[in-house]
């Protein structure tokens, strides 16, 4: 892992993405994945995967495998059924944070079917979510899996730490990671009638913020829009402003991939 010593600003817009489109799916990949290769968008900071995905009712990923990866998702539409082999099995819903710590090995699957556990009536609705792939510290560690309810601390506005592994956020509520150097913010603005909030980006070696709904601006770049991402390295502090309900997911990171 290396750091760069050098301000860059990189907007990327939704619409730019990789896509992988099927009958039962719609994904957008900010980075490389799967048979999307692009030798110049591998990663940014620790982040490998920020994958948009929408899953019609009664689809999804079966079971397949991780390793040596740490598995943040983020649902903003709909709910997600995991299913993994340590015996977890559960709905991921808005306001749930969840994470899969793949280490020496798991197997896991994510269906948009939760009427199949609570054996309710079969519904119509695609499941809208973001998954997020950060690399840990170090590689063979046991596979674990958490979730967080943290609805109500987004209710109370701000830039909320989600997920981290930073000891700088160490007494925050938040799901831990195995990475010391990575943390996932999400804030929802003006979410509750407000006609306008701003929240203020933490400084970092990099920062990756993606737009997840509604429209943004930010000083320094301007208006952003639902699945527009910016990349910023040995930068933050910008103000990110929202004149309507809009949600955004910032990775603050202290480390990158790689070397130069």
């Amino acid at each position: 892992m290396s750091t760069l010593t050098t301000p860059h600003i990189d907007v990327h817009r939704g619409g730019d993405r990789m896509k992988t489109r099927v009958s039962w799916l719609d994904s957008k990949h900010s980075f490389s994945f799967g048979e999307h290769y692009d030798p110049d968008n591998t990663h940014h900071g620790l982040l490998l995967v920020n994958n948009e995905d929408i899953v019609s009712p009664g689809q999804g990923f079966e079971t397949h495998p991780h390793r040596d990866m740490e598995i943040v998702t983020w649902v903003l539409g709909g709910s997600l059924v995991h299913q993994d082999s340590l015996g977890h099995s559960g709905v991921i819903y808005p306001g749930l944070a969840q994470r899969m710590s793949a280490g020496t090995g798991i197997l896991h699957s994510e269906k948009n079917d939760s009427w199949r556990l609570d054996h309710g009536s079969e519904h119509d609705q695609p499941v809208h979510f973001v998954q997020m792939w950060v690399v840990p510290d170090e590689p063979g560690s046991e596979p674990g899996y958490q979730q967080l309810e943290i609805d109500d601390e987004l209710a109370r506005g701000g830039l909320v730490t989600v997920a981290s592994g930073l000891p700088r956020y160490r007494d925050r509520t938040a799901i831990a990671i195995a990475s010391s150097h990575s943390a996932l913010h999400v804030a929802r603005l003006a979410d509750s009638g407000e006609t306008e909030q701003a929240i203020d980006l933490p400084d970092a070696p990099y920062l990756h913020l993606f737009v997840a709904r509604g429209e943004v601006e930010m000083e320094g770049v301007g208006p952003l829009y639902a699945s527009d991402a910016v990349r910023l390295t040995r930068s933050g502090g910008q103000r990110v402003t929202a004149h309507g309900p809009a949600e955004i997911l910032v990775w603050e990171m202290h480390a990158r991939l790689g070397s130069e």
